[in-house]
């Protein structure tokens, strides 16, 4: 129980990874916040940790929406008393051919991966400058903010975008005893990577249902995708005191598939 008295906001928490970082945390004590664009998948994932004994608050919210990430951790605060932790963790990607990326995709995935981890950060380091006693940020990152891939070049980009933020935001909150932090998960089998085979397939970079997700961890030296779980547990590290010591760093969980 190592984060006893801790309260957490989870972005993109309804599901996959999110889901398994807001169910670990709760499991270690934190009362945690569920925020995600749907709310009936909120408030399902919300339900779920309160049936295993931990405590949850699901919310609706648009990240990338400064007022309703506002809303959320008001009443975070308002339910739990303080912020201690925010996780940085929705986002999307949606497949194109390099020389067929548009304006819109491009501002789509930027939108949500880069400003709404932007705002997230802002937001949450102002409540906890206010409290005074410090907090943690962890931002997820990605392998496509190690290298890029050809048909992931907006969402490289965003991910790209969101190591300078832990960066920059490490620098700037250093002194307000607020760490900020990052994971690069490699392949896990969520349903993000369900819609990317589809969408792979839709765009002619795959044959066949698991092709993609096949093909992508071909070179993980572990030899299989990761499960949601198996990177909760640096999730877990990164928001508890065994790493206060650490800031402006993203931990690699790939199985091996990036190696630098």
């Amino acid at each position: 129980m190592r984060l006893i008295e801790k309260v957490a906001v989870v972005t993109g928490g309804a599901q996959g990874i999110g889901f398994a970082i807001a169910q670990r945390l709760a499991r270690e004590g934190a009362c945690v916040t569920i925020a995600d664009l749907n709310r009936d998948l909120a408030e399902s994932a919300a339900q779920r940790i309160r049936d295993d004994g931990g405590k949850a608050l699901a919310a609706q919210a648009d990240v990338a929406d400064r007022e309703q990430v506002r809303a959320v951790i008001a009443r975070t605060t308002e339910r739990y008393g303080r912020l201690d932790l925010m996780f940085n963790n929705a986002g999307f990607n949606k497949p194109m051919p390099f020389l067929e990326v548009t304006e819109e995709n491009w501002n789509a995935v930027l939108r949500v991966n880069a400003l709404g981890v932007l705002i997230g950060m802002q937001e949450a380091a102002k409540v906890m400058i206010k409290q005074g006693h410090g907090g943690k940020i962890v931002n997820t990152a990605s392998i496509a903010s190690r290298q890029g891939y050809p048909e992931f070049a907006p969402y490289c980009a965003s991910k790209f975008a969101v190591v300078a933020l832990i960066q920059a935001g490490a620098r700037a909150l250093a002194q307000h005893r607020i760490t900020v932090n990052g994971f690069a998960p490699g392949v896990v089998a969520t349903p993000l990577w369900d819609t990317l085979d589809k969408d792979l397939m839709a765009i002619g970079s795959s044959s066949k249902p698991g092709e993609a997700i096949e093909s992508f961890s071909s070179s993980i030296l572990l030899g299989r995708a990761a499960q949601a779980d198996e990177v909760a547990g640096t999730a877990l590290f990164l928001a508890s005191s065994d790493s206060d010591y650490m800031t402006g760093q993203i931990v690699a969980i790939d199985g091996g598939m990036v190696l630098v």
